[in-house]
């Protein structure tokens, strides 16, 4: 796949949460997400920030961060988070079409639109039907990334991962089967998620974050 196929789907996620966050009254926007210690108003700031988010302005924000991811992404959440929501918005807006990406595989922007679209969505109760391409290069990613990167190397060493709405099978030991999003979110620490699989691997998956 071409990069500018990659970013055609990034951007189309980033217009099709637009379009659901739009609709949010003030109560909504202050819901819990999956984000633990976060809500819709700071997923979306997250948002806004990852969007933004050049190589060499990832490395600087880490290094006066001393290192530490979450101290980044609160930085960064605390920055983009507008005065309401509806300045978020029009933030969110304002970056939709960007292509700029940090130090990782242009993929890494597609898990950030899909993972934290359900953060998103799921708490909601809405729903969105992502592309299957989207949803299976978002798997592969997190399973060839380390856990201290985000991802689920280690953990898919461990279970064997198939999807049962996709010719996909990822990994090796007990299975666990389910959607390829399902999947997607359960490696990715969305315990939420681990309700829908079946298997034997399931237990290992649940007792990996």
């Amino acid at each position: 796949m071409k990069d500018d196929d990659v970013w055609s789907m990034v951007h189309a996620e980033r217009v099709a949460l637009i379009d659901d966050l739009m609709h949010l009254d003030d109560e909504q926007w202050g819901k819990a997400s999956l984000c633990e210690g976060w809500t819709v108003h700071d997923v979306a700031a997250h948002l806004v920030d990852t969007a933004r988010t050049t190589r060499l302005g990832f490395v600087v924000g880490l290094v006066r961060a001393r290192f530490d991811f979450h101290r980044q992404n609160a930085r960064g959440v605390e920055r983009e988070r507008g005065a309401s929501p509806r300045e978020t918005l029009e933030r969110l807006r304002q970056v939709a079409l960007r292509r700029t990406t940090p130090p990782a595989p242009l993929e890494s922007r597609l898990v950030e639109e899909l993972v934290h679209g359900e953060d998103i969505r799921r708490p909601l109760g809405l729903a969105r039907s992502y592309p299957e391409q989207a949803v299976v290069r978002s798997l592969r990613l997190q399973a060839r990334t380390l856990a201290s990167f985000g991802g689920a190397k280690e953990l898919t060493a461990r279970v064997r991962l198939t999807a049962s709405d996709v010719d996909l099978a990822i990994g090796d030991g007990p299975e666990v089967s389910g959607s390829a999003l399902s999947l997607l979110l359960a490696v990715s620490g969305r315990r939420v998620a681990l309700d829908e699989l079946a298997g034997p691997g399931v237990a290992v998956l649940a007792t990996a974050r």
